[in-house]
């Protein structure tokens, strides 16, 4: 993962495949291909699971929305996507155990029928995950109820309890990348596609990219390129061949983020319906909670969507009825938005379009060439590469099956790793249990790589900021190992504490800036620079949002 190897790599050697994108769906495409033997790249105009993915929920799931609407309009093919979505859950568990873990959610009830409603469909729910080891849904009365969350409203019924999975979406994109670097993949963000390159016969064979970093052009040579950039599919799509229809809708859905004081729980809640339909998660996010999500149109993929502040009331409203004390709009500390891929049905029925499951395709342009992997969730990630890959392995006239369901990623890989044995030698070097929790959590066995850098610099061994568990050392940790490029790499997505509070990122980029400064080679100017930057960026999602 150090980036001048890897885009030396993009520049001089020939790939089998490359794949424009590193969010869930490219990582996974990356991944799965590289364990098949073929040779990949990777790029990104930003950094790894910079847009869509890293907005998420943080939720791995079936979907009882899905279920519910099976049954209501028996349409079994959403009966299917939660299978789907259910046995991928209890995969994903279990290839980066660090990053993803079972999680109770609570759906509150305010009558004995609605109990009896909800309790039927997540038992249901349970029946098709099967034996995947996550406990079973069970109807608790108010007493029980307000022990697992107590700040509840005080007039519901009971609840229902169920099991999903939940897990670090940025981290667990990162972990991707770096197994496939591990395997033989070359990779690199901030490289940007502007324009193929077609051979004789019209299909692309070089893709012309720009290092958004030193600004300089250069080509990549596939015998294969895949187009994984979710929301924004129908811009590579076009630029391959411009007589192609539009396919994507764009969605967008936020979140906003306040003290976890308000609920006082490690467990998650859901809002089963809102007034438009949808479900909302309230669950914790680090030590805060999170709420989320909204659904509505978006349509300027040019800028990225930010919280705004009519989207702050609706979910503050969607939360009142569940909650004793409500937090205001003072007491929210960041929030965030994302675009949804959801994917509009072709007009003309080609058969080099695979239709394999409802939620997405992966569609093959004869034209040029190019393969694009459209629509999909976060949980069905794994397959959703997997069906790419197939089609891709098709034409390169490979066999070999796909090993993604076995191969835990990176931070699991060691299986010499003593989780205790490291707890007790780091809490020797004075760091607290909370810190040392939180390098498990984040890094897993690499967490043993964090602490060695303690003998580098005592510094290193310091929070970056109070109230939060981030070490100095994390800094320098993902800066040589994680392609950390920008201020912003790490605070949003490798500590994801942009997403959690604003006024805090602001504060941890004051401190970590000179360590960026002495590992990239910033000079003083581009130092404050990015800081100013970085800064302006945040008091623009403040103002965006009302707070």
């Amino acid at each position: 993962m150090k980036r001048p190897e890897n885009l030396d790599r993009l520049r001089t050697e020939e790939f089998d495949i490359c794949v424009i994108g590193a969010g869930a769906s490219g990582s996974g495409v990356t991944l799965d291909a590289t364990l098949r033997g073929f040779k990949v790249a990777l790029i990104d105009r930003s950094d790894f699971c910079s847009e869509t993915s890293s907005r998420s929920t943080k939720l791995i799931h079936g979907g009882v929305r899905y279920l519910e609407q099976a049954f209501k309009k028996l349409d079994f093919a959403q009966l299917k996507q939660v299978n789907h979505g259910l046995h991928e859950r209890k995969t994903l568990l279990k290839l980066a155990p660090h990053l993803a873990k079972p999680l109770a959610l609570i759906t509150p009830v305010f009558s004995w029928f609605e109990g009896l409603y909800y309790s039927i469909g997540l038992k249901i729910y349970g029946l098709i995950a099967g034996d995947d080891g996550m406990p079973k849904a069970k109807w608790l009365n108010k007493k029980e109820t307000f022990q697992r969350i107590p700040g509840l409203t005080r007039s519901l019924h009971s609840s229902i309890m169920y099991y999903d999975g939940q897990f670090d979406d940025s981290r667990f994109t990162v972990a991707m990348v770096q197994s496939a670097v591990k395997e033989g993949a070359a990779a690199a963000n901030y490289v940007e596609l502007k324009k193929f390159r077609k051979n004789a016969s019209g299909k692309i064979h070089k893709a012309v990219v720009s290092d958004l970093i030193s600004n300089q052009e250069f080509s990549i040579s596939a015998k294969l390129f895949v187009n994984c950039t979710g929301p924004y599919a129908d811009h590579v799509r076009l630029m391959a061949d411009p007589a192609e229809e539009l396919r994507m809708r764009p969605a967008k859905g936020v979140h906003i983020v306040f003290p976890s004081s308000y609920l006082q729980s490690k467990d998650a809640m859901l809002i089963p319906e809102t007034k438009d339909g949808r479900v909302v998660f309230v669950k914790p996010l680090d030590d805060e909670v999170m709420v989320g999500t909204t659904d509505t149109a978006y349509h300027d993929l040019a800028n990225e969507p930010v919280l705004e502040e009519q989207e702050v009331d609706y979910l503050l409203e969607t939360l009142e009825p569940f909650i004793e004390k409500m937090p205001q709009r003072a007491d929210i500390k960041a929030g965030f938005a994302g675009i949804r891929p959801l994917l509009a049905p072709k007009s003309s029925n080609r058969k080099d379009t695979k239709s394999l499951l409802r939620d997405h395709e992966v569609e093959y342009d004869q034209n040029s060439g190019l393969i694009s992997l459209l629509g999909g969730k976060w949980t069905t990630y794994r397959v959703m590469a997997k069906d790419t890959v197939d089609y891709a392995a098709e034409l390169l006239r490979n066999s070999v099956p796909c090993q993604t369901d076995s191969h835990v990623l990176v931070g699991a890989q060691q299986k010499d790793f003593n989780a205790i044995e490291f707890s007790k030698k780091a809490l020797e070097t004075g760091i607290s249990e909370e810190q040392v929790t939180h390098l498990l959590d984040k890094y897993g066995d690499q967490a043993e790589e964090v602490l060695k850098l303690f003998s580098e610099s005592k510094d290193y061994s310091n929070p970056i900021i109070e109230g939060y568990p981030f070490l100095k050392a994390e800094v320098v940790y993902t800066l040589r190992n994680e392609m950390v490029t920008k201020l912003r790499d790490f605070l949003s997505r490798r500590i994801r504490l942009e997403i959690s509070d604003w006024e805090g990122s602001i504060k941890a980029a004051e401190r970590i800036a000179p360590i960026l400064q002495k590992e990239l080679g910033w000079s003083e100017e581009q130092t404050l620079i990015e800081v100013a930057e970085y800064v302006k960026l945040i008091e623009g999602f403040k103002e965006k949002a009302g707070l």
